[in-house]
């Protein structure tokens, strides 16, 4: 009887571990369908306009998806803005970038860990944006002791305007 209990315990610390882990790569998906990823603060520190670069410092390597939901559709030409605090825990120019996802809707790109925030864990913030789907801000919280990570990006369709009720 003990051993059974223990052992369904086991298992549903598993099934909980997986789930955290898959939720971790950005977004929920199954097969033909994809749930948005949730946004996340923008926090004070956003400033648009960060040079296209494939890196802003060395030590993580960061790659994902963007693609549209509900279908899963890779988004082509979509714009990823990232923005973080350098190993010293303070928000800079260096650490701010944008990429453009490829033809299959993946982008990547190196930076430094970020350094220890205070009252937060270590984080980079993402801003994402493709024509007909709204924009997405989130952030990506990191575990500690990754030098790569995946972070799919999955964005709404945007709302067709509305059109003035006929009388």
């Amino acid at each position: 009887m003990r051993r059974r209990a223990v052992a369904a315990t086991a298992f549903g610390v598993a099934v909980l571990l997986t789930g955290v882990l898959a939720a971790s790569g950005g977004a929920e998906k199954s097969p033909g369908r994809c749930v948005p990823t949730a946004g996340d603060a923008e926090g004070p520190f956003y400033k648009p306009g960060a040079k296209e670069r494939g890196s802003t410092g060395s030590g993580l390597s960061v790659r994902g998806k963007v693609l549209g939901a509900p279908d899963c559709r890779p988004l082509p030409g979509a714009r990823v803005e990232w923005w973080q605090t350098n190993p010293s825990g303070e928000y800079d120019d260096a650490h701010r970038g944008t990429r453009t996802a490829s033809v299959a809707g993946e982008y990547a790109f190196t930076t430094d860990v970020p350094g220890k925030y205070p009252f937060r864990p270590r984080h980079i913030h993402f801003k994402a944006s493709a024509p007909g789907y709204a924009p997405l801000t989130t952030q990506l919280y990191l575990r500690g002791g990754e030098a790569s990570v995946a972070f799919d990006l999955i964005l709404s369709p945007s709302m067709p305007p509305s059109s003035p009720r006929s009388r």
